[in-house]
C-alpha cells in the first residue's frame, strides 16, 4: 500500500504524528507526507518517509487569487497525484488538510481516513473523509489519538513513542562548533512559545538558572527559534555572560538538545523534539492539558498550572531530574 499522511503543521504536531509513518513503514508500506514548508526539515531523511510534499498554504492564503498561487497549488497536486496513494490519512482535522487529502485521492477507491467531527478542530471538515475515526476513550494523548487512524487501514501500532533520532544523522557544523566550546553539563532553557499564556516568564527562568548554577554548577544555555528572539535576549540579559546559541536548523537544534542534561520549556515544539530524542524534559504547562499534549516519553517532569507553582518547587524538580 502507498500511504499519504497529511499533517501540515506545527512543529510539535508533526513530531506527534511520526508514529503514523513509522508503523506504516514497519508494516511494509510506502509513505509520503504533505507538510508546510517551515516544517519540512523535520521529515527530511526520515527512514520511514519516502517522499515529502511541501505545501505553502500559509503563503497561498495571503495571495489567494494570484496566478503564482494557482500555479504552485496545481504543481503540488500533480506531484501528489504522481505518488498514487492507495490511502490518505488526514491527521490534522482542519479544512485545509481535509481539502488537500481529498485532492490527493486518485479516485473513489482511495481510502481517506480522518477523525470524526467531534475529534476535529474544524468539525465540519470531517465530511471530506470517507472513513471517520473516533479514538478510544482511553486514548488521551494526541500520539495515541493519531495512531488510532491506522486502525481502519489494518496497520498494527507496534511503535508508539515519536522518534526524531534521524535528525542526528544530518550534518550540523554550527551546532558542533557551539558544543565544542560549551561548558558541561548544561541545561537548555527555552522561554519562547507560540502563545503568551504558554510562557513561564524570563524572570522565573532566570531564577531557575541561578539556582542550578548555585546548587550544581550547571551551565544555563538559552534555547530559541524563529519568533523567540525577544524573550531569548531578555533571558540572556538576566544571566551571566555566556556565548549565545547560534541560529540552527532542526538538525542543529537536535544535536544541541541531545547533549543537554535537561531541557526546560513550556508547551512548544522544541520540547517535543527533546522528548522525541529521549532527552529529559521539565515541561511547564499552563492552559493546555499535558495528558493530551505533554511529553510522550518522559512524563516525570511535568508541572501543571505553572503560574501557581513556586519557583523553588520548579528548581527542586529540576535538581532531581538532573540527578
Amino acid at each position: 500500500m502507498r500511504l499519504l499522511i497529511v499533517r501540515l503543521s506545527a512543529m510539535g504536531d508533526v513530531i506527534h504524528a511520526l508514529p503514523l509513518a513509522e508503523n506504516a513503514r514497519a508494516a511494509g508500506h510506502s509513505v509520503g507526507w504533505a507538510v508546510e514548508r517551515p516544517f519540512a526539515g523535520l521529515l527530511a531523511g526520515h527512514p520511514a518517509v519516502e517522499t515529502v510534499f511541501v505545501a505553502d498554504t500559509r503563503r497561498w492564503r495571503r495571495r489567494l487569487l494570484s496566478s503564482d498561487t494557482r500555479r504552485e497549488a496545481a504543481a503540488l497536486r500533480r506531484e501528489i497525484s504522481g505518488f498514487r496513494a492507495d490511502a490518505v490519512v488526514d491527521a490534522q482535522g482542519l479544512w485545509k488538510s481535509a481539502v488537500l487529502a481529498r485532492l490527493a485521492a486518485g479516485g473513489a477507491s482511495t481510502r481517506i481516513v480522518g477523525f470524526a467531527a467531534a475529534s476535529r478542530r474544524e468539525p465540519a471538515s470531517a465530511i471530506l473523509c470517507r472513513t471517520q475515526v473516533v479514538p478510544a476513550p482511553d486514548a488521551a494523548h494526541v500520539v495515541d489519538r493519531n495512531i488510532a487512524l491506522l486502525g481502519p487501514l489494518g496497520i498494527p501500532a507496534e511503535r508508539r513513542a515519536p522518534d526524531a533520532s534521524h535528525l542526528l544523522g544530518r550534518p550540523g557544523p554550527d551546532a558542533d562548533a557551539f558544543l565544542a566550546a560549551q561548558k558541561r553539563p548544561f541545561v537548555l532553557l527555552h522561554p519562547g512559545a507560540g502563545r503568551p499564556e504558554k510562557c513561564w516568564g524570563e524572570e522565573r527562568f532566570a531564577h531557575l538558572a541561578r539556582g542550578l548554577i548555585r546548587e550544581r554548577g550547571v551551565a544555563p544555555v538559552v534555547s530559541w527559534g524563529p519568533g523567540d528572539e525577544r524573550r531569548a535576549e531578555r533571558l540572556r540579559s538576566l544571566l551571566p555572560k555566556r556565548p549565545p546559541m547560534p541560529a540552527l536548523d532542526f538538525a542543529g537544534l537536535a544535536r544541541v538538545i541531545r547533549d543537554a542534561a535537561l531541557f526546560v520549556a513550556g508547551d512548544t515544539g522544541p520540547l517535543h523534539l527533546a522528548d522525541a530524542l529521549g532527552v529529559r524534559t521539565l515541561a511547564l504547562y499552563g492552559p493546555t492539558d499535558p495528558a493530551r499534549n505533554g511529553p510522550y516519553r518522559f512524563r516525570e517532569g511535568i508541572v501543571r498550572n505553572m503560574a501557581d507553582v513556586s519557583d523553588d518547587t520548579v528548581l527542586q524538580l529540576a535538581l532531581r531530574l538532573i540527578g
